[in-house]
């Protein structure tokens, strides 16, 4: 990422330098006034330029990572994920970014192609393990020496510093504090795997991840998030408003998401204190995708964690946190929504079923 400053300064000094050389040049003493004019006209126009540029500002973690060039690998993946939408949503996201070299080295070490690496079904879960919910920066890391973060994909990295360098889990930051318009990026010199992921990958050596495989193959094949909702009969409305945004889409195919999903009674609630038909709330594409992603998370988040994280918040798709808390044994959401009926698992996430429709706020 620091290229891309890098890149840019030397734009600037070679702008700098060919003006210098037009300085230099013969000038004809009868069009003294006319270059002049020209001269000031374009050192007008550029500075209306590099004022556009500044205000501005950066662009997404997506945009910035395809900009630099040096993240091909990670930019196909996060687009084979379903993530790119998500990456470039409000945030903030910390993003431990793995530079070309790095997957080329992690695809060597566990006998993989790159195509193998983006049909893998833990891609989504490689990937949102190298996310973390807000806006870390370098100072910021350090302050955690020692310690662990929670990632989007759910399990913890190690936060170290090693001789000056802040280390996640195997991990070297290369170059930090790289801006985005929706958070900051660190760039890395491996790709890290969730425990659960190595695991699978490269295989525990004992007999554990045979029995595993073995209950796995036993067990009937598990439907994604959309054919769950569907044949549960109980989410017609919620359905609805997938087809009608294009949510549905991501929710069918490979990723892993925790979706709290409202019944159609809590739906016909909310309809009633909004004073509005389903119709007219289908009818809202940009309200209605607002409240939908407020309803999921990146990875999966099981009851046992949310648990966890009684008197927590956390991000959602949208953007937006929601506040968990535990009440009676019960995770409830928003101090509003209470689940109902948690951990109904799907081939790419988990379902928490609850009795009341979040909104996200204003």
């Amino acid at each position: 990422m620091r290229s891309l400053l890098r890149l840019l300064a030397l734009l600037i000094s070679i702008s700098l330098f060919a003006a210098a050389c037009g300085d230099d040049d013969p000038v004809v003493e009868a069009d003294d006034t006319d270059e002049s004019t020209d001269d000031e006209t374009t050192d007008d126009e550029t500075a209306d330029d590099e004022t556009a540029e500044e205000e501005e500002g950066p662009g997404t973690i997506v945009d910035v990572a395809v900009g630099a060039g040096s993240f091909e690998t990670l930019v196909a993946a996060v687009t084979e994920a379903g993530l790119v939408e998500t990456l470039s949503g409000e945030g903030p996201f910390t993003v431990f970014a793995p530079t070309d070299d790095a997957f080329a080295a992690a695809l060597d070490a566990l006998g993989l192609t790159a195509e193998e690496l983006l049909g893998n079904p833990a891609l989504s879960d490689i990937l949102t393990y190298h996310v973390v919910a807000g806006a870390i920066d370098a100072e910021t890391a350090i302050s955690l020496d020692g310690q662990s973060a929670a990632t989007v994909q759910g399990e913890e990295i190690d936060v170290a510093v090693v001789d000056g360098n802040v280390m996640i889990n195997n991990a070297t930051v290369v170059t930090a504090d790289v801006e985005a318009s929706n958070g900051i990026i660190h760039v890395i010199d491996a790709v890290i795997l969730p425990p659960t992921v190595a695991e699978a990958l490269l295989g525990g050596g004992d007999d554990t991840a045979e029995a595993d495989t073995a209950d796995e193959e036993a067990d009937p094949e598990l439907l994604t998030i959309i054919d769950v909702a569907d044949e549960a009969g109980i989410f017609t409305t919620l359905l609805a408003a997938g087809a009608a945004t294009g949510l549905s889409v991501p929710l069918d195919a490979d990723g892993d998401f925790t979706i709290f999903a409202p019944t159609d009674d809590a739906f016909a609630v909310a309809l009633d204190a909004l004073g509005l038909t389903a119709e007219e709330l289908l009818a809202d594409i940009d309200t209605l995708t607002s409240v939908l992603t407020y309803h999921g998370l990146l990875g999966s988040v099981s009851a046992e964690q949310a648990i966890a994280l009684d008197g927590q918040s956390v991000p959602t798709i949208n953007g937006a946190e929601i506040a968990i808390s535990v009440v009676d044994g019960a995770v409830v959401i928003n101090d509003s929504a209470t689940v109902i009926q948690a951990d109904v698992l799907a081939s790419n996430g988990v379902i928490h079923v609850i009795d009341a429709v979040l909104l996200p706020p204003a």
